[in-house]
């Protein structure tokens, strides 16, 4: 019998990275998915009509319908990626974040509460420990979070820590820094600037283009979630990231470097400098040395790698646009 994975929030970016690779690994994986502005199907079009598939339409927020999937299927674990992830929309739209990063959480809880053998992955951010202006975050540090996003999946986090310790449900919680790679919606930084490279327009950039980051392909961070799954310690918390930081300004030159030996860039592509967002931390960085010698992983993609990756995603995939209104793509500055 197939071993079967639910991932939620699968039709989004880190989420369709991580069934592409169940997939290959012989997992039946159910993705469920509300579908939001960051959802496409694009996203899982190569693997859509796999055997070792399903989508199931549900939001959180139904209990109901989840208890009779995670009933049905009875999975092994569920890998929690259904979030509302843009900074930026959390300054403007918070309660979004706090129904879908919070209650939606609290449901998957109570669900479990009823299935303590079914392994919870849950996938967390760097940003809950706010802004680190020496050294890496560790996974005990205390939590510190600036935006409203950081504070929904810090609360989301300490849910889970609580249902852990009262509860006894089997989860596991990781923090990973700033992911990029293919399927990523272009309101965030490395496919916004690749868009508008590809679409010769100017290229946003917060402030002076100094904030720090840790950057991570996706792939990486995926291998990573199924180590964790398979070895990781119940109760435990696990930093995913690559421990190297680069400026938003430095990622903008790289990606423009590597645009220029795959394609022809127009004269208007210019680095524009913008006015900073409100509580915009300088610097997340994470220590991973946890889950490098308790699970012997480390990531496998430098960033000039993980970088012209991507960017041959893009190009080759252009039609992933089309399923993204206009607006979502153009009015945000693609940040974080």
């Amino acid at each position: 019998m197939k071993k079967k994975i639910i991932v939620t929030g699968g039709l989004g970016f880190i989420g369709s990275n991580l069934i592409k690779l169940l997939i290959t690994k012989k997992y039946f994986v159910i993705n469920i998915d509300k579908i939001s502005y960051s959802s496409n199907f694009y996203n899982v079009k190569e693997f859509s009509k796999s055997q070792n598939y399903k989508f199931i339409k549900c939001n959180l927020s139904n209990k109901k319908k989840l208890q009779k999937i995670i009933t049905k299927y009875n999975p092994i674990g569920i890998f929690n990626l259904a979030a509302e992830t843009h900074v930026d929309r959390s300054i403007t739209n918070p309660e979004d974040f706090i129904s879908s990063n919070i209650i939606g959480t609290f449901n998957l809880l109570e669900v479990l509460k009823k299935n303590k053998k079914i392994k919870l992955i849950h996938v967390s951010t760097d940003e809950v420990f706010g802004d680190i202006v020496n050294g890496r975050s560790r996974e005990n540090d205390a939590y510190k979070p600036s935006s409203p996003y950081a504070a929904s999946k810090a609360s989301s986090d300490n849910l889970i820590c609580s249902y852990i310790r009262t509860f006894k449900i089997s989860a596991i919680i990781t923090n990973c820094s700033n992911n990029y790679g293919p399927k990523q919606h272009p309101e965030k930084l490395v496919p916004k600037i690749i868009y508008n490279i590809i679409n010769n327009k100017n290229i946003p950039i917060y402030g002076k283009g100094n904030h720090s980051r840790d950057w991570i392909y996706v792939k990486d961070h995926c291998e990573a979630l199924i180590k964790v799954f398979k070895k990781g310690k119940i109760g435990e918390y696990y930093n995913i990231g690559s421990n190297k930081n680069f400026s938003n300004i430095r990622i903008a030159k790289l990606l423009i470097n590597i645009a220029k030996k795959k394609i022809s860039i127009g004269k208007k592509v210019f680095i524009k400098f913008v006015k900073d967002r409100p509580g915009h931390d300088l610097r997340y960085a994470l220590n991973n040395n946890k889950i490098k010698k308790k699970l012997n992983w480390k990531p496998n993609n430098n960033i000039k790698e993980g970088l012209a990756k991507t960017i041959d995603w893009y190009l080759s995939n252009q039609r992933y646009y089309l399923g993204i209104k206009k607006k979502d793509i153009i009015q945000r500055l693609g940040i974080e």
